[in-house]
Formats: structure tokens, sequence, C-alpha cells
């Protein structure tokens, strides 16, 4: 288990972020239109996995909309941000920004993704949503970078989620 802080107390997730190096966990999210995405349809693309607990905050707010600005300038890469917000309240947020870089995904139906991928808040005023963690995949499906943010009301690091997409 991972210990993450909000505000300076301290959180457990249930796991670890799968390491470098190692194949993704695939996973079945819910998309805003209710249909259903797993990690094999984004096969043959690189992957960003922008993870969050609530698209209603302010800094996972910021998370979407950097990786939809950054998302438009990279070749053959999606941006998957992943939550277990409604369908409908990633719909409207995205319609209300503008964001079309980006794809969201919801966890809220059996949280499996959040487990599969130990980033589930274990205990707190957050459990059981998503600690706030980038993780991204080269083409092949394999864990090429991980940040599980330490300070939850803080940003990911983007610079080095996106040059870890130009080193694969």
């Amino acid at each position: 288990m991972a210990i993450v802080t909000l505000k300076g107390n301290k959180l457990n997730t249930i796991g670890n972020l799968p390491k470098t190096g190692a194949s993704a966990p695939d996973f079945t999210l819910t998309k805003s239109d209710l249909s259903t995405a797993s990690l094999s349809n984004y096969k043959g693309k690189k992957v960003v996995l922008n993870i969050f607990p609530s698209i209603d905050t302010g800094t996972c707010a910021q998370s979407v909309r950097q990786f939809n600005q950054e998302a438009a300038e990279l070749d053959n890469t999606i941006v998957l941000c992943v939550s277990k917000d409604l369908p409908f309240a990633q719909a409207r947020f995205c319609g209300a920004e503008g964001i079309k870089n980006v794809e969201m995904l919801s966890d809220f139906k059996d949280g499996n993704f959040g487990d599969s991928y130990g980033l589930a808040f274990a205990d707190g005023p957050l459990a059981p949503l998503h600690s706030r963690s980038v993780v991204v995949l080269n083409e092949e499906g394999k864990v090429i970078y991980t940040e599980q943010v330490s300070e939850t009301v803080d940003e990911p690091n983007y610079k080095a989620a996106l040059e870890a997409l130009l080193d694969a």
C-alpha cells in the first residue's frame, strides 16, 4: 500500500501502482455515452491515464484541462481521464469546458480499475475514490511511467509524463 496525504493528513491506498515495464492491467470502464471501454480498445496507441478523485474539484478539473491542451499536439496518443464520477458529470464538465482532446472514463460501476491499479483510497474521507495518479503506457500496453501524487491537492508532473511519451 502507498501513503499519500490530503492537506497533510496521511491516507493509505489499497496497493501500489503497476511497475514500470509491466503489462498494464486490463480494465472495463464506462464512457460518457454509457458504452464500455477496455484497454484493448486503445491497443497500438500510447495511452496517458490521468486518474483523479473527482472532476468537481479544482485540481482534478485543471489536470483534465492541462492534458486536453497537451494532448492536442501528440501523435498516436490518447489521454484517458479516469475517476469514479458518474459519466453524466464527466460529460457535463467536458461540454462546459470545451474539452475535446481527452476521453473521460468512469469506474463508478464496480471500482475494479482502482483496485487493479492499486490506487483506490483504503481509508480517510476520500475512500474509496482514486488517488491522483498518472500512468503512461506504450503502444504495446507496457507501463513506461507512473506517478502517484504524494499530496492529493497538488497537480501531477505533466512535463515528466509527456517526456515519457517522447522517449517511448
